[in-house]
């Protein structure tokens, strides 16, 4: 079953004054569920952008290291981006899509390229 499940029970007649001696209810009782729904997570767009520096051969490595993708499905990418000025390299949660953009764009300075990394809401 889809989510959390929990029992509330409502008196269906008796007294309102609960006073000494006075019976708070009949014994009659309504059970009624409450069903907690499960929302699922935000998805983000993981995108790169274009510049006129980062070599080819680099935003391809970026893409089968950080985003499994294949060399022919990388050099697509690449493509895409080169250009459109912008291609999508996968979608995720928001706290995967964050790690994968600091990872892209740590790499790239490490390596001294104006590569950019970014995510937006999907």
């Amino acid at each position: 079953m889809d989510g959390d499940l929990t029992l509330n029970w409502t008196p269906l007649a008796g007294p309102t004054n609960n006073g000494p001696g006075k019976n708070p209810a009949n014994g009659t009782a309504l059970a009624t569920r409450t069903k907690t729904l499960r929302k699922r997570p935000d998805l983000y767009r993981v995108l790169l952008l274009n510049d006129d520096y980062t070599p080819m051969e680099f935003v391809v490595h970026v893409l089968m290291r950080f985003f499994n993708k294949n060399e022919e499905q990388a050099t697509q990418i690449m493509l895409h981006v080169h250009h459109n000025g912008v291609g999508e390299c996968g979608t995720y949660t928001f706290e995967i899509a964050e790690t994968k953009v600091t990872q892209v764009m740590d790499f790239a300075r490490e390596n001294q390229h104006p590569l950019q990394c970014v995510m937006e809401k999907k």
